[in-house]
């Protein structure tokens, strides 16, 4: 164990477990990680291997013994009569039978119906009668001639799901544990590995998590295939439910008026839609017209009754087409059916997601360490839907007055959703208050300006917001920064039916900066590399000051790892294309040897060089044997000092051995890491030191 599992092990002991057992105990089961990760809390929930091992044999040996597949039913049915009683895992629902004035229960695998059910378990457990519930039941068999008696008997019936937990004690020990810590505990807790994602992903992921502890919270998220964008609405709740966006109806989701029996939003704190895009997708317009209401105002109707729910909607779908291409000729919610392609619906968005940003989910992603028993999580979120945590960044910024209340709306309740889930207990820094009001901020700028191009109704909004020193300070999203000439422009049908293009007032106000964008005539100037800003190489941040160096000086003491080496080897590319071919040039390495891995560190720049000198580049390297160099800087002859407070570390981890994706070829398709440059001048010619 590392030092964060250690710590997590010592103050939630009994409360987390392994995150890679739910891998090993799961095998053909078809059944919800929330599902194994209960039956793991109760037998592997400890650091102590021995103990790990024979836990996961006991699940494993009850999963073999009663969690029922569907396609050994029979065999199950069988042993249930032959033994008259027999416990199983299945998925549970309940229907009431009015001809017959009882309830009768369903079990999904097992595939028996009409099995009666008594009021007090219905009354208990409410949930069995939308969607079904997971759980742990005792069944009996017991033949009767008459044939309209089922023989079918329900003796005993558990939810899987935890019956007990101490907030109280979950704020203290929060206290325990750092904001950074806090944050890795938490991605753990929902299966990755903390190692590889930044903190703006990390953030990311932790949006999801939002309408578990948020009432009413309604959020998006559109992005490529395979980024997990569904799982966490899946597999990571009691509390939630994940339908098809096609499967849905009014009576399902919202009431049946000819029965009276409330719909999804009644007994669930969640309801995400997957596979939401889909331009050629059929809705029910009288769908999207309640939706609206509900989103708005928390109400539905039926006849002449209003009804209130507090489940959040969430909706999840995946695009085709690139961010780029999307904003040059529509916008971010090109791929919706047309008939939630709709403002006003739109316009109940709190928050969205860019799924472009979250990496496709690679094997290596998943976590080895210690996280909460989901279903543990899923509990203390859900205690914390009756608080509001958004007046939490008044004592320190005031949002701008053009923000319009459902805009603020939007802002407030992300952000109280996000506090609540890293700062529970309080005691977040101004600048940890500030982090989390400009990522609520972007993420509903996200959908008013996308609202702007769709209705040219909505007027211009500034977001902004002011500390307490009158600073203004403005927000803008990720893909703003990356691709402003298209984020800028709004596609509108002439009266020749063709496309045009259009400014929005909002470009023609604001001045925009291209951080990777280097004129002809070079300045000095400082650029900040947003966290998973994608667009920036070695050729656009480098290479025009290097063009016309004979001799380029790069100190950085972390070129030893193979893909410190591999990041090296890209910069002399990028320095073998601003040369001239008739030249020859010097280019020397100041570096740090490695403890461990010193031989290899020296065959792989012994390569470098060698190839380097084929294409009429020097290239040497020398040792600080001191230690004492930290600053990371490029230097030419020229007269240029480049500043690197990453050095030449500035893409996040990519896969370097796949040779088909595009981020491995080119890296201007690599996310980066959040990191900033200075161009100084130091002399107008000359070496400068």
């Amino acid at each position: 164990m590392n030092q964060l599992d250690q710590k997590i092990n010592t103050h939630f002991a009994g409360l987390v477990v392994r995150k890679d057992l739910v891998k090993t105990v799961k095998g053909n089961a078809i059944v919800p990680s929330y599902v194994l990760e209960y039956l793991l809390g109760q037998y592997c929930a400890t650091s102590d291997e021995e103990t790990i091992q024979t836990g996961i044999e006991t699940v494993k040996e009850i999963l073999a013994k009663h969690y029922v597949h569907r396609n050994e039913a029979g065999l199950v049915r069988s042993n249930i009569k032959e033994k008259g009683r027999y416990k199983v895992i299945d998925k549970i629902s309940v229907d009431l039978n009015d001809k017959k004035d009882v309830y009768q229960a369903q079990f999904s695998n097992l595939g028996i119906k009409e099995v009666l059910v008594d009021s007090g378990t219905v009354k208990k457990h409410p949930k069995l009668l939308v969607g079904g519930v997971w759980c742990i039941a005792d069944l009996e068999y017991e033949f009767t001639e008459d044939k309209g008696v089922s023989p079918w008997v329900l003796s005993s019936l558990k939810p899987i799901q935890l019956s007990y937990f101490d907030f109280a004690r979950y704020l203290e020990l929060r206290k325990q544990f750092t904001t950074e810590e806090w944050i890795d505990l938490l991605i753990q807790s929902i299966g990755f590995n903390p190692e590889l994602f930044g903190r703006r992903s990390k953030l990311t992921q932790l949006i999801r998590l939002i309408p578990y502890c948020e009432r009413n919270y309604n959020l998006i998220e559109l992005g490529p295939k395979g980024t997990g964008k569904s799982h966490i609405y899946s597999e990571f709740s009691p509390h939630g439910i994940l339908i098809s966006g096609g499967e849905v109806t009014v009576p399902k989701l919202f009431v049946n008026n000819s029965s009276g029996k409330i719909g999804l939003v009644g007994y669930w704190d969640c309801v995400a839609f997957d596979e939401f895009a889909g331009k050629q997708k059929r809705v029910d317009k009288a769908l999207v017209d309640i939706m609206k209401n509900y989103m708005a105002n928390k109400t539905f109707s039926r006849g002449v009754e209003t009804l209130g729910a507090e489940a959040s909607m969430v909706f999840v779908g995946n695009t085709r087409h690139t961010v780029p291409y999307m904003l040059k000729h529509s916008d971010l919610f090109y791929e919706l059916p047309d008939k939630f392609y709709d403002s006003a619906f739109l316009d109940r968005i709190h928050f969205y997601i860019p799924g472009w940003e979250v990496d496709i989910i690679r094997g290596e992603m998943f976590s080895a360490g210690y996280g909460f028993v989901v279903d543990y999580l899923a509990e203390i979120l859900r205690s914390m839907r009756n608080q509001d945590y958004s007046d939490q960044y008044k004592d320190y910024f005031t949002l701008s007055s053009d923000i319009s209340t459902r805009d603020r709306d939007g802002i407030n309740k992300t952000f109280s959703g996000l506090m609540k889930i890293l700062f529970p207990h309080g005691g977040a820094t101004k600048e940890e208050v500030e982090e989390v009001l400009r990522f609520a901020i972007e993420g509903r700028k996200r959908v008013k300006d996308q609202l702007m191009r769709i209705d040219t109704t909505y007027g211009e909004v500034r977001f902004t917001y002011e500390d307490g020193t009158g600073n203004v300070k403005q927000v803008k999203t990720l893909e703003e920064t990356e691709y402003p000439g298209f984020y800028n422009k709004v596609v509108l049908s002439g009266d020749d039916g063709e496309e045009h293009e259009a400014t929005t007032s909002t470009s023609a106000q604001l001045e925009l900066e291209v951080p990777v964008a280097i004129t002809a005539e070079l300045q000095e100037k400082h650029l900040t590399i947003q966290e998973n800003q994608r667009g920036v190489t070695y050729d656009t941040l480098f290479g025009p000051y290097l063009t016309g160096a004979t001799k380029i000086t790069v100190t950085d003491p972390y070129i030893r790892l193979f893909y410190q080496m591999r990041n090296f080897m890209e910069f002399l590319e990028t320095v073998a294309k601003n040369k001239a071919a008739d030249q020859e040039m010097t280019v020397e390495l100041l570096t740090v040897e490695d403890e461990f891995k010193g031989d290899q560190q020296k065959e792989n720049l012994d390569k470098m060089k060698e190839a380097a000198s084929a294409v009429g580049i020097t290239f040497t390297w020398c040792y600080d044997s001191a230690g004492t160099i930290h600053a990371r800087h490029i230097v030419t002859d020229t007269g240029w000092k480049i500043s690197l407070d990453r050095g030449l570390d500035i893409f996040q981890h990519y896969e370097m051995n796949d040779t088909f994706t595009f981020a491995n070829r080119l890296q201007q398709y690599r996310p980066c890491k959040a990191f900033e440059v200075t161009y100084i001048r130091w002399s107008t010619g000359g070496t400068a030191s």
